[in-house]
């Protein structure tokens, strides 16, 4: 299996998770444990290059902080989304921000491609099958337009250093590393 490798912020799931209905047809629910708002996609690298990559996640400069989750959207290509995702009604500013502030020393670190576009957090839900047809992705998003999730406040307390699961067929993703949010720090002026 080639590596993958990336940063998120965790997120526990609560009552609100019982609240997604059965998916059409192609469509994965992410695992409780899978979770997560992405600070970084660092892909194919190394374990030492993830590492120390999360060595620069660590200066996140975000504290514990209670956001909450709004509608489900499709994310991604518009033609094409790769994933149904719920975006953040309070907190997504300053959750942006922190994950702009390290990102590009955190891909730096590890050798990955910097991303071009503005951080825009967003909690994953469930993902089309990668063969999906037009047509399914279209059920798909109609699907996730009909989820109410309730709106409700989670609490963002650390970082983590993400990989595949040993093995994929209930959890897609496995922790290994993790470094517990602080005071926030104040951004410098880039």
């Amino acid at each position: 299996m080639r590596p993958n490798w990336f940063v998120g912020l965790p997120v526990e799931a609560g009552s609100w998770l019982a609240r997604v209905t059965s998916p059409p047809e192609g469509v994965r629910i992410f695992h409780a444990d899978d979770l997560h708002l992405t600070v970084s996609f660092l892909g194919t690298v190394s374990e030492d290059q993830a590492r120390a990559a999360f060595a620069e996640a660590r200066a996140l400069p975000l504290a514990p902080t209670t956001v909450r989750l709004g509608p489900v959207v499709p994310m991604g290509n518009r033609r094409r989304p790769s994933a149904l995702s719920a975006r953040l009604l309070d907190g997504e500013r300053e959750v942006a921000e922190a994950i702009t502030h390290v990102r590009d020393a955190v891909a730096d670190a590890a050798g990955a491609a910097r991303e071009s576009r503005p951080a825009l957090p967003h909690l994953t839900i469930a993902r089309p099958r990668r063969t999906a047809t037009h047509d399914e992705r279209a059920e798909a998003v109609r699907w996730a337009a009909t989820l109410d999730l309730g709106a409700p406040s989670v609490l963002l307390h650390e970082v983590a250093l993400y990989t595949w699961a040993r093995e994929r067929k209930e959890r897609l993703f496995t922790i290994v590393d993790r470094h517990a949010l602080t005071a926030a720090k104040a951004p410098s002026a880039t």
